[in-house]
């Protein structure tokens, strides 16, 4: 492969994981316009704990919001991260963030307290946080070590904020069960670097 077609390959990647990340945040937004708009029947789709039945919101939970400040407090980190993580592949991208999205909802369907309803794309912001932050160093590639330092950098003081306990109106559970699995999503999807000839 010529250093051209590796820099068109690495361009067509690059407008594929925006295209992807700007269209899920644009549906995001979608979602809580129809929430309003049907007088907030989608918040439903949020996890109440340990109820059998709530098993099947563990996924559409993810993508559900309680007001448009939720959503908007959302949107940025799951661009930029989402755009991050995605650079890396479509499809693994798609594999890094189902493993997330289904530990960490399955992990709040366990944890969180009774009565409660928890909804958001927060504990995946906290996974995908978590997969970039270590990925370099668990592949010993020096550019995702340096990505993992960024997002450290960036959203660290925030993440750290995120896993408090006494925040109310918080799931902090869903947040560092979020952090747990993206940390383990970079060891279940490492990439094998090939053995020298």
């Amino acid at each position: 492969m010529t250093g051209r077609e590796l820099e068109w390959s690495r361009g067509d990647r690059a407008k594929a994981a925006a295209k992807l990340m700007v269209g899920w945040v644009a549906l995001l937004w979608l979602l809580e316009v129809v929430d309003v708009a049907s007088g907030h029947a989608l918040d439903g789709l949020g996890i109440t704990p340990r109820t059998p039945s709530e098993l099947v919101d563990v996924v559409p939970a993810a993508f559900i919001h309680f007001g448009f400040a939720h959503v908007a407090a959302n949107s940025v980190p799951l661009l930029v991260m989402g755009f991050l993580a995605a650079l890396g592949g479509l499809r693994r991208f798609a594999a890094v963030c189902a493993l997330i999205i289904v530990a960490d909802g399955l992990g709040v369907w366990l944890t969180a307290p009774a009565h409660t309803n928890t909804a958001g794309a927060s504990g995946l912001i906290f996974g995908l946080f978590g997969y970039l932050l270590v990925t370099g160093f668990v592949e010993r590639r020096p550019l995702g070590v340096l990505v993992g330092l960024l997002v450290g950098a960036v959203w660290g003081t925030s993440i750290l904020v995120g896993l408090a306990p006494t925040q109310s109106g918080v799931s902090w559970q869903g947040h560092l069960l979020g952090l747990v699995a993206g940390v383990a999503t970079a060891f279940v999807f490492k990439r094998r670097t090939p053995e020298p000839a």
